[in-house]
């Protein structure tokens, strides 16, 4: 292993929470990383993942209670996609996938991917001083290329970014057609707070419908483990800008994770205690990623 690229800590255990999901839950933003053996890792990336196989996440879902989930290709895989192909092939009735792929990729490659079950394609734009801060993602300039396919198939852009880059890449995000996911609620500095002028973008982009939220990565936000209480008016926030077009995942394994590592079943928990509705949970849980990544009802 190279010793310049670090390696993540191993996800914990997961704890089953007091009140399952209602039935036809989705997880919609996790990983499979591995096993290296099989899917190497690329030799230009940010971190070393612990192996964290189909197996594994399949015994995270059932420990939750969650009948669906969406795995989000890692940066630590680069390109392949292939681990998270591979489980989307082994489990189609349960799974769904958001792959990465630059301008090089033919149309039939991607019409290929839809057939397995990808229902999306993600692109990186986090920036930490002046730099991408993930090696391995594919830049947003390469989503105007693929961009009519990705519309032909009625795929999603899912954007990786800090909102206060997300005012002026807006122009270009609109332009683009395609509806525009956010992970991990934007993934700002829950210290900066919600008045900032990107995250008020991202709710406004909520509000008029073409932008989707995921309430996701509260870890990632806050450092306040395990209850991170200062995320919490982030993700009350976007249910009141819209609460038709939010997602919840747990960001299982967890990977690159600053500060403690976090407990998925704990933040499904969370989920529930910030929002206390029931049938906004369902819409959340259910009936919004049920439509976004194409389930059968």
């Amino acid at each position: 292993m190279n010793p310049m690229i670090p390696a993540c800590l191993a996800p914990r255990d997961v704890s089953r929470p007091k009140v399952p999901p209602p039935p036809g839950a989705c997880d919609t933003h996790a990983h499979v990383f591995g096993p290296a053996a099989r899917f190497a890792y690329a030799d230009d990336r940010s971190y070393t993942p612990p192996d964290a196989p189909l197996e594994k996440y399949l015994d995270m879902l059932d420990a939750i209670g969650f009948a669906r989930g969406v795995l989000v290709q890692g940066s630590a895989h680069g390109h392949d996609n292939s681990a998270m192909l591979d489980a989307l092939k082994r489990r189609p009735d349960r799974l769904r996938g958001v792959a990465v792929a630059d301008s090089e990729v033919s149309p039939a490659v991607l019409r290929e991917w839809n057939s397995i079950g990808v229902r999306g394609l993600r692109f990186n734009h986090f920036f930490r001083d002046g730099q991408l801060h993930y090696r391995g993602g594919v830049p947003l300039k390469e989503a105007e290329a693929l961009a009519p396919v990705m519309a032909e198939l009625g795929w999603h852009l899912q954007l990786w970014i800090d909102v206060k880059d997300l005012p002026e890449t807006m122009p270009e995000l609109k332009s683009l057609g395609l509806p525009v996911v956010i992970d991990h609620m934007g993934r700002t500095d829950a210290r900066a707070g919600t008045g900032t002028a990107g995250f008020q973008s991202l709710l406004r982009a909520v509000g008029d419908g073409w932008c989707w939220a995921k309430l996701s990565g509260a870890h990632r936000l806050s450092r306040n483990a395990p209850d991170y209480p200062d995320a919490r008016p982030f993700h009350e926030a976007l249910l009141r800008a819209n609460p038709e077009r939010l997602v919840w995942g747990g960001d299982w394994p967890h990977p690159r994770v600053e500060g403690e590592m976090p407990d998925a079943g704990h933040l499904f928990e969370l989920f529930q205690l910030w929002t206390p509705d029931l049938p906004t949970q369902h819409r959340i849980l259910v009936t919004n990623p049920t439509n976004l990544y194409d389930f059968p009802n």
